[in-house]
């Protein structure tokens, strides 16, 4: 079953840690509980992302764990993770904060999310790395050929985001979908690929909708297959994907015990060689 919940206090600005804490209840012990920080946003009137900005202090390290604990009701995480870099804040301080919560017993582990390979070295010579998040899905492949060897050579866990592309391989899109101008999809762009730009994403449609068929004939709807790709990725150990219904849950877990052939994977490979919008550098590193 699904045991992994992955949250931050950026999330509905504290809500979505508050949520989880309460539906978990007595539940807790059998989960897996993964936060993070860096974030902080104004305390009053807070409502989208332009109201937090980044900060990777000590002073807020400390300060954001104690406070994703008492939401969350539990006395440890899991796992507790370095949200994005403050480029305000060397890495060194921040790491060393990160080590402080291990040392005190606060998380089992903690680990990066969004960094280059170049900052996830500089913390790991200060605060031993136990994952790296990133993001990585049947579009994007940028870590591939830079942190997804580098950890799988140490032995380090990749927690893949957006494994359904931000809904795009979750199969409810058409040429024809609009979104609404409040939804940061609406700008084109998904953490620095520009694949719902008017000119890329029928494209990208017209590619999922490929996809379909490969699922289909081996009796697995399309999210299954999106996800079955990612989770399977050597070095990938969970593949993150957000749901709004009971339903989407259980179609999520159709993901799990098998696997895609290497024909499967090739014709997969194929189809995405149309994929438009779906390569440059990764966001801000």
């Amino acid at each position: 079953g699904v045991t992994c919940f992955d949250t931050a206090p950026a999330y509905g600005f504290g809500r979505a840690e508050e949520v989880l804490g309460r539906a978990l209840g007595p539940r807790r012990p059998d989960a897996a509980l993964v936060s993070k920080c860096g974030l902080a946003w104004r305390e009053r009137g807070a409502t989208t992302a332009a109201d937090w900005w980044r900060d990777g202090s000590r002073s807020r390290v400390a300060a954001e764990i104690d406070d994703s604990l008492r939401r969350l009701g539990t006395d440890r995480l899991d796992l507790y993770l370095l949200h994005w870099p403050d480029p305000a804040t060397p890495i060194a301080e921040t790491a060393a904060a990160l080590a402080e919560v291990l040392q005190t017993g606060k998380a089992r582990a903690v680990g990066v999310s969004n960094l280059s390979l170049q900052e996830i070295e500089e913390f790991q010579r200060v605060c031993p790395v136990a994952v790296v998040q990133a993001g990585y899905n049947l579009f994007d492949r940028r870590i591939e050929t830079g942190i997804l060897p580098w950890c799988r050579e140490r032995g380090i866990a990749v927690m893949a985001y957006g494994a359904l592309c931000y809904g795009l391989l979750a199969g409810g899109f058409t040429a024809e979908t609009r979104f609404d101008p409040a939804d940061w999809r609406a700008g084109g762009r998904a953490f620095g690929l520009e694949l719902f730009t008017p000119e890329n994403f029928p494209r990208n449609i017209a590619v999922v909708e490929a996809l379909r068929p490969v699922a289909t004939r081996l009796g697995k709807t399309l999210p299954q297959l999106a996800l079955n790709w990612v989770v399977h990725r050597p070095g990938v150990a969970v593949a993150l994907c957000g749901v709004r219904r009971p339903a989407e849950i259980e179609d999520n877990v159709g993901a799990t015990g098998w696997r895609l052939a290497a024909a499967d994977l090739a014709e997969i490979d194929r189809i995405l060689v149309a994929a438009a919008g779906n390569t440059g550098p990764p966001p801000e590193w």
